[in-house]
Order: C-alpha cells, then sequence, then structure tokens
C-alpha cells in the first residue's frame, strides 16, 4: 500500500518544481497570456472606468494604468482574474462585488 505524503512533502515538491520552471530546467503546465490592450478592451467591454476597474480588483488604478500601457505586466494570480472575468465576467463580477 503506497503511502500518503503528507502535507510538507507536497509542499516541499511544489516549491522544487516552482524552482526548475524559474531556473529553466522545466516548463510550466500552464501559462496565462494576458497582453495589454487586452486588459484595456476587457475593462470596456465591461464598461468600468479605470478606478472602478481598480476597486474591483483591489488594485492601484496607477498598476492598472502600467498594465494598459504595457509598463508593467499583472502577477500570476493577477492574470488568472483576468483570464477568469473576460471568460466569464457575468458571474466573476458578481462574486468579486460580493
Amino acid at each position: 500500500m503506497a503511502k500518503k505524503a503528507s502535507f510538507f512533502d507536497e509542499l516541499y515538491a511544489a516549491v522544487k518544481e516552482m524552482d526548475e520552471i524559474a531556473s529553466g530546467k522545466r516548463k510550466p503546465s500552464r501559462v496565462f497570456e494576458v497582453h495589454p490592450s487586452s486588459i484595456k478592451d476587457l475593462r470596456k467591454q465591461i464598461g468600468l472606468s479605470q478606478p472602478k476597474f481598480a476597486v474591483l480588483l483591489r488594485i492601484e488604478v496607477g498598476t492598472l494604468r502600467n498594465w494598459e500601457q504595457g509598463i508593467r505586466e499583472p502577477t500570476g494570480p493577477a492574470k488568472a482574474l483576468l483570464t477568469a472575468i473576460a471568460r466569464d465576467p457575468e458571474h466573476v463580477l458578481k462574486a468579486l462585488a460580493a
């Protein structure tokens, strides 16, 4: 019978995998591509100003402006959230507004 891995073992394996991805030894299993123009288009599609969209995402409006201008790139969780909004804006926005 196989022994179940402990939480620590699972966490340690995840950290090792992250290190391999960061060092280029392994490719990530998934990548979220978010282009600056798509962020602005998404915001306009749902009809929100930069300040209102920033509040919804719980980020500074300057951060959103930097994303939209291509100065900075959203991090992994932000990319995932933007992808979720793009795929199902009605439900994701409802959940975020609650």
